[in-house]
């Protein structure tokens, strides 16, 4: 185990998220997503280690956009489908944040790599790998 020396953001949707998601091509009831359905298709961000609840906020806060335009284009690259105001209100209404103090890397045998993200990444699905 590699002790990492970052902390961990896990961004979740919340419901305003996924009805906005259902927007994007409006169904007829079955075929709407539920907040179950995406339950798994949280975000974990690495962060600068955060000692107080202080920190992470202004952490966040400087962040926040980059945080949210992250989110939206997982799910529509097109932003003229976006909500119309990206603002910290928008932020805090369609994402939940869960903060660990630790990270922690458990395979043994990979060294770490770092890439930049890749919106093409950000829409593969576990089929398309």
């Amino acid at each position: 185990m590699k002790l990492l020396n970052r902390s961990a953001l896990s961004v979740k949707p919340t419901q305003a998220f996924v009805d906005w998601v259902n927007s994007l091509e409006p169904t007829v009831g079955e075929d709407d997503l539920t907040l179950e359905d995406i339950a798994g298709e949280n975000t974990v961000y690495l962060i600068p280690e955060m000692d107080t609840p202080e920190a992470l906020l202004a952490y966040v806060e400087e962040r926040y956009s980059d945080i949210l335009d992250t989110e939206l284009r997982a799910w529509e690259e097109d932003e003229r489908q976006w909500p119309e105001s990206l603002n910290w209100a928008l932020f805090e209404e369609f994402l939940t944040l869960e903060h660990s103090y630790l990270a922690v890397d458990l395979d043994d045998e990979a060294e770490l790599e770092t890439s930049e993200v890749d919106d093409e990444l950000l829409m593969e699905t576990d089929e398309d790998r």
